[in-house]
């Protein structure tokens, strides 16, 4: 959870400090060094570097003093590139120099919108549209950072040149926008600690840039610490009321209470440009990809939602519904694609007579038109909310009447959040169908996707062009869509196809420009209409967004889509894809993670990799949610990452990689595991995930299958490998003599210090181990003890509420129920639980202390604990 905002003092009273030491020199003959270790060489002569205080300006800042304060303390690690060429142009692209034998850690851009690790020893390794590189310097024990920044109307990537070159492209998405002179186009910034660099940069880059805000700014979502579920998977664009209605009742009578609701794309008012009625909506959407070239044509709710009469399923008469029918309508919509690419393959080939498809296809439409619903449906319908409601009753419709619902029949959904595109739908807005001034753009890529992985979306938001609402209108179109929302029960949005404006910037005066208009007026309305924190940013992992876009939004996706299957057909995708999800998240929370909170997105809990999903989501320190379809549930898999009422034992900060494999490759390198390390209140915790098998390929341009890599890993987690001094809670926890080491799969304990031997661990192809640090207290003279939390939950030490020793005694509270253990090197005389002493289990050899806990409703699921000695 983020801090509160910090005080504003009057900058008055800042003042700068000389640099401590000369941390950089660009020579004379091109040498950019860094404590007199060169970094980059064969810097051309037009490229500048100037440090941070002398081009950045503190009063024109609006970041809290205390920020401020500490951006000025490091100001002497940091500074700027720059270039300057003789002629004006709209794209640009310099060298930076060249580095050879120096490992460096890079994000890049592998679609428009998502962004993912890769590693290297030179220059020409980097990937095209690289976000930043991270370098090590072992000669004098340090890292520099690179990141290329926004300047004027101009963004900046990183690109692979040769013979080990670092390229720096410069553009601005429209032709009219030119420059040729660059002072801060990049960022470089020095630190002995790979986590401290990430936090010093971007905050000396959000109080140099001063168009966003970092993470301990902002408020907190209120879904952060949640279980939820979202519609996408169940339904896809056949998202309707009464399935919605029988999926989180599915979670209620299985004991689980989904506190947060998230209805995904499916529920807008959209249709095609070839549909003539321009109030219409497009029917028979299901499959992702179909309304790709729709657009909104209302800001209220499609027509599924807003013919639904209120009180329709609470009742006893309540309309029947069969689970089933998703499946069988996405099932049919999948029989239908087939047969159209059938047709198209035919045409392809020359045959002329293309009847018998046809019929076929015309057969299938009519088949799907049927299972989702007709005239009988509706009449049943009707009929139900007739017996269902009084005549008294004032009669409501449409999502108002849904949400309302919905949150009498389950009392704890806190949270109903809609989906919707950046643009308003993925097509945009269609013209002369709202108040607003829309018409559609020509989309025109930059060059620099082209070494981007082939996307499907990308091709069908180019084939259609976007319907761009005036960027003078951008707050007005949020608002008139957030504004109704909000009044009909929605209380947050997730937007999606963030990444899109840089299609469209040519006439709008550039990518930038474009983009602070319509993020400015997505943060006012998120800040009018939805506590200023209830935004989920999704498709959104590219500079352009997390520079300007983030003044408000505390919360974004750090992943790709979790894809349950490989979109291309590789039957082994099942199983490889989710380590490279796991990847994506934990390498995008280094830098994303000082912005907003890291989401890592849903999963489905009956997929056949979904207990190694659960693992990471158990510790990635965001909420919790998933994408099961109806009757797909594994709830006793959900009870292991869940407690009844919807809340979750959430760890304390944001998970990331440990140190050792920052500048390894986990996921094809056939020797590393991946290891993400975070906080509880009373300890630590590592994960350690085998996410082998799978990676970029940069001939093919896509993230493809390694099955010589999908194999048995062997690693070693150490005591050491947590990084305490990240929180002052973690500092304290540091310093302890010994700690103890609960493995939660495999059930055992270690005694360990900061001497001892790592522990070796073992993991099976898409597996993993949960290791909990606690540090151990001597209670009297003799006793040694330590609270492990409920083992039955993924996150044992998650479910410790609060902690305090006495002379003799550990007073603990801990939320859920289930087992409670604890490392004790001596017989308790008795343990209480809620004034009550009770029976527990005491092992010599291990030194385990055990008891059971009971879930007790009327204290939200809290025991009070005591053991004496």
């Amino acid at each position: 959870m983020a801090p509160p905002n910090n005080p504003i003092v009057p900058k008055f009273s800042l003042t700068r400090a000389d640099s401590l030491d000369q941390y950089f020199s660009l020579s004379d003959d091109g040498k950019f060094s860094v404590k007199g270790v060169t970094l980059l060489s064969e810097i051309p002569s037009n490229v500048s570097f100037t440090e941070f205080n002398s081009i950045c300006n503190y009063s024109e800042s609006d970041a809290p003093f205390p920020l401020l304060q500490r951006v000025q303390s490091t100001s002497h690690r940091g500074g700027f590139f720059g270039f300057d060429v003789e002629e004006p142009a709209d794209r640009m692209i310099n060298s930076l120099g060249k580095f050879h034998d120096r490992s460096f850690l890079s994000i890049f851009r592998f679609k428009t919108w998502w962004s993912t690790q890769w590693v290297g020893k030179c220059g020409s390794d980097l990937q095209m549209e690289t976000q930043w590189m991270l370098l090590e310097i072992p000669e004098v024990k340090a890292y520099a950072l690179i990141v290329p920044l926004i300047e004027g109307g101009f963004r900046a990537a990183l690109n692979p040149g040769d013979d080990g070159h670092v390229m720096l492209c410069a553009e601005s998405g429209s032709s009219k926008v030119r420059e040729s002179t660059f002072k801060a186009i990049a960022y470089v910034h020095v630190c002995d600690n790979p986590y401290n660099i990430m936090k010093e940069a971007f905050s000396a880059i959000r109080v140099h840039l001063n168009t966003f805000k970092v993470l301990e700014e902002k408020g907190t979502p209120s879904i952060l610490d949640k279980f939820g579920w979202c519609t996408w998977d169940a339904f896809y664009l056949s998202v309707e009321p009464k399935g919605v209605f029988h999926g989180v009742d599915e979670f209620s009578k299985a004991g689980l209470s989904v506190r947060f609701l998230i209805i995904d794309d499916g529920w807008q008012s959209v249709n095609c440009d070839e549909d003539d009625d321009l109030d219409e909506d497009r029917k028979s959407l299901v499959l992702g990809g179909e309304q790709m070239t729709a657009r909104l044509h209302r800001f209220e709710e499609g027509e599924k939602f807003r013919k639904y009469k209120g009180g329709l399923l609470l009742g006893p008469n309540s309309p029947p519904y069969n689970p089933m029918k998703p499946k069988m309508i996405i099932s049919k919509a999948i029989e239908i694609e087939h047969a159209e690419k059938d047709r198209k393959r035919a045409i392809q080939s020359g045959d002329t007579d293309l009847s018998t498809l046809d019929d076929k296809i015309q057969m299938l439409k009519q088949e799907l038109d049927e299972l989702m619903g007709g005239e009988n449906e509706n009449k049943h319908e009707n009929e139900a909310s007739d017996h269902n409601s009084s005549s008294d009753e004032v009669e409501e419709y449409g999502m108002k009447a849904f949400t309302k619902d919905l949150r009498t029949k389950f009392k704890g959904l806190d949270d109903i959040w809609v989906w919707h595109a950046l643009c308003g739908a993925w097509g945009g807005v269609r013209p002369e169908t709202t108040h607003l001034n829309a018409s559609v753009i020509p989309c025109k890529l930059s060059p620099s996707l082209a070494g981007t992985m082939d996307d499907l979306a990308v091709d069908k938001i180019v084939e259609g062009g976007i319907g761009l609402v005036h960027p003078d209108q951008a707050a007005e179109l949020y608002d008139s869509m957030h504004s109704y929302l909000a009044s009909v029960g929605i209380t947050g949005v997730k937007v999606d196809v963030i990444q899109t404006l840089e299609y469209v910037s040519e006439q709008f005066g550039g990518r930038v420009e474009l983009a602070k208009k319509y993020y400015d007026g997505l943060s006012k309305s998120l800040e009018k209409n939805f506590n200023g924190t209830n935004l989920l940013s999704s498709m959104e992992q590219c500079n352009d967004f997390l520079l300007l876009g983030t003044k408000q939004i505390s919360m974004g996706r750090v992943g790709d889509d979790f894809w349950f299957q490989d979109p291309n057909g590789d039957p082994n995708g099942v199983f490889w894809l989710q380590g490279v999800h796991m990847i994506h998240c934990s390498y995008n929370s280094l830098w994303m993670g000082q912005i907003f909170h890291p989401d890592w997105d849903m999963f489905q809990s009956d997929h056949v990799c979904a207990k190694f999903h659960a693992g990471s989501r158990a510790i990635c320190g965001g909420p919790i949610y998933v994408s099961d379809s109806l009757g797909g549930h594994d709830f006793d898999l959900l009870k292991k990452l869940v407690h009844p009422d919807g809340t979750i034992p959430k760890c304390q900060n944001f998970a990331l990689p440990t140190r050792d494999v920052l500048f390894k490759n986990p996921l094809f390198d056939q020797e590393s595991i991946l290891k993400i390390w975070n906080f509880n209140k009373y300890g630590a915790v590592i994960g350690a995930f085998n996410c082998q098998g799978a990676g970029w390929d940069r001939q093919e341009r896509r993230i493809k299958g390694y099955k010589e890599c999908y194999k048995t890993m062997e690693g070693a987690v150490h005591v050491k490998d947590i990084e305490w001094d990240q929180t002052l809670e973690g500092l304290e926890m540091g310093f302890a003599e010994e700690y103890v080491v609960y493995l939660n799969q495999e059930d055992s304990l270690h005694l360990v210090t900061l001497e001892s031997d790592p522990i070796h661990v073992v993991l099976d192809p898409s597996s993993f181990e949960i290791f909990s640090f606690v540090p151990v207290k001597v209670l009297g003279q003799d006793v040694k003890f330590a609270a492990i939390g409920l083992t039955n939950m993924f996150n044992s030490g998650g479910t410790i509420q609060e902690l305090e020793f006495m002379d003799s005694s550990a007073k603990m509270k801990i939320k859920g129920g289930g087992c409670l253990l604890a490392y004790s090197n001596e017989e308790p005389k008795k343990c209480i639980v809620n004034g009550e002493e009770v029976a527990f289990e005491w092992s010599n050899d291990q030194n385990k202390l055990v008891f059971d806990l009971s879930w007790i409703e009327e204290a939200d699921g809290v025991s009070e604990v005591i053991v004496q000695y």
